[in-house]
């Protein structure tokens, strides 16, 4: 239960999906917190982001930990690489894939990374991606620009937008790369964003970059544990998914999928290590010594991913348990499906409580996952110009703009979510205007998001609402916001009791207002 949370009726038990899905040996809801880790007081809106795990896992990863320091070079050389079979052979069982074609990498960054540095682009090559690439991708992509004679090519939009659209977008961007002489050899896309949280049309992507001639790379850090992942009937070219944001296990690890037909193209790890063969060349030596002894008959490949430089890879061994612990609540169907139901019902909560709206297309396919996205209502043209009036901004000499306004207050709410209420939430500055985004879990039920809704709405920081403490119940006070260190603050100037209905804030936008256009003399 969320620290203080207002008095509510919620449902913390199995839902009619889960019902369908099979027997759940636990409740789902605040009854499964205590299998988790978390400190006191700690409520967790944000598992997208870097996710958990629950006990039975922790034992695992201290078990392959202690068992390396008892005999590091056993554990190492002789141990490791079958206990990372057995996690493999989990994998694939659950992803229905033969176990020859995954390996584990540390995290989906660097699995992109993987391929997309493995690839050998030539004149008139292009990457596709879109505006909802993660960006540390986008960044690879932009490296990759000055460093080969590839070019990146982007399908430029803000959500929320139609499947069909983005899907006739990529259509569009490959026709127009071949109208001018060149060809897109790979596409990045993702099957669901980061930030805002929305679920792509994966499927039909990959499927029309099969039919056009490019190379499908899925980047699903939001994947496995969080959508279902029908490997077989998706046949990407290449996959990497976290396996400890959603799957329960420590980071950081990631499953690479790469079909036999493509794994040619993969051959050498980031970095590069034991398992690479150097191609025939004169004055380099057609076998290069390895201390690492052979695991038994594995192709190259996956000998390539076996031992990538030493670094603590158990986290890589704890799929078994992590996946028997899925099991032990429900298992993975029943997981996704009340997890998805919950992230819905948190979007129409706190968007109800701001009086705004939840970030969705007419088609209703971007909530189709354990993540939502409310917009805050803030007004941004009256929220800049106070930021701009302030004396942190006068020191500047220069005026701010509204990106570089909008992530200072990002940041600001960040950490007073953090400071204030032992919580935290990704807000994005996001299409003009302010969005937090909720990750719906396990451990989590309705009661946690009428808190979360509460303490992230922007009156709590303007009139400093305490846990436990209703909106309509506080003894109002005016606030002036002003810097310290560097960062935003709410300081009381003046006492001045007074109803929220007739106390006029620049700060905020009043409810169902369009934001970019408030009213003079308005809220």
């Amino acid at each position: 239960m969320a620290p203080s949370t207002p008095t509510t009726t919620t449902t913390t038990t199995t839902t009619t999906a889960l019902a369908a899905a099979g027997k759940v040996e636990k409740k789902f809801g605040n009854a499964l917190r205590k299998d988790f880790l978390f400190g006191d007081g700690f409520t967790n809106l944000n598992h997208g982001s870097f996710g958990t795990y629950p006990r039975p896992v922790r034992e695992a990863l201290r078990k392959y930990q202690d068992a390396s320091e008892a005999r590091p070079d056993e554990f190492v050389f002789y141990t490791y690489a079958k206990i990372l079979d057995e996690s493999r052979a989990a994998m694939a069982k659950l992803l229905s894939v033969p176990m020859e074609t995954l390996v584990f990498v540390p995290n989906a960054t660097t699995g992109v990374n993987t391929v997309l540095r493995n690839l050998v682009f030539q004149q008139g090559d292009h990457i596709l991606y879109t505006g909802a690439i993660y960006g540390a991708c986008e960044k690879t992509v932009v490296h990759l620009t000055e460093t080969t004679p590839v070019e990146g090519v982007k399908i430029e939009f803000d959500y929320p937008v139609e499947d069909d659209w983005i899907v006739d977008q990529v259509r569009e961007k490959v026709a127009e790369v071949e109208r001018k002489g060149g060809r897109v050899k790979v596409m990045v896309l993702d099957t669901v964003v980061s930030i805002p949280g929305v679920r792509m049309p994966f499927e039909r992507i990959v499927s029309t970059c099969r039919e056009l001639g490019v190379l499908s790379c899925v980047d699903g850090a939001h994947g496995v544990g969080h959508v279902d992942l029908d490997l077989p009937s998706l046949d990407p070219d290449f996959l990497v998914s976290n396996c400890h944001k959603w799957l329960f296990v420590p980071r950081g690890c990631a499953i690479f999928h790469v079909p036999l037909r493509n794994q040619h193209l993969i051959r050498t790890t980031l970095p590069t290590s034991h398992g690479f063969i150097p191609q025939p060349k004169q004055g380099v030596a057609a076998k290069i010594f390895t201390p690492i002894p052979s695991s038994g008959p594995k192709s190259s490949f996956v000998r390539n991913f076996e031992f990538m430089a030493t670094i603590d890879n158990s986290p890589f061994l704890c799929i078994p348990a992590a996946l028997a612990y899925r099991q032990s609540i429900g298992g993975e169907e029943a997981i996704m499906a009340y997890t998805t139901a919950l992230a819905k019902k948190a979007g129409r909560i706190a968007a109800q409580a701001f009086g705004t709206q939840v970030l969705e297309n007419d088609a209703g396919t971007l909530g189709a996952c354990s993540m939502t996205n409310v917009r805050l209502p803030l007004s941004p043209p009256l929220v800049q110009s106070l930021v701009s009036r302030s004396a942190w901004a006068s020191s500047l000499h220069a005026d701010l703009t509204a990106e570089e306004v909008g992530v200072l207050v990002r940041e600001w709410m960040s950490k007073v979510l953090l400071d204030d209420h032992q919580t935290f939430c990704m807000i994005k500055w996001y299409a003009g205007a302010w969005w937090v985004r909720f990750s719906a879990q396990v451990y989590l039920e309705e009661s946690d998001f009428v808190w979360g809704a509460q303490v992230a709405h922007p009156k709590s920081f303007i009139f400093g609402i305490k846990e436990g403490q209703p909106i309509s119940s506080l003894c109002k006070k005016r606030n002036t916001m002003i810097q310290t260190s560097k960062t935003f603050r709410i300081t009381h100037q003046e006492e001045n009791p007074c109803e929220l209905s007739s106390f006029h804030s620049e700060f905020l936008a009043a409810p169902g207002r369009v934001l970019a256009q408030p009213s003079p003399g308005t809220l």
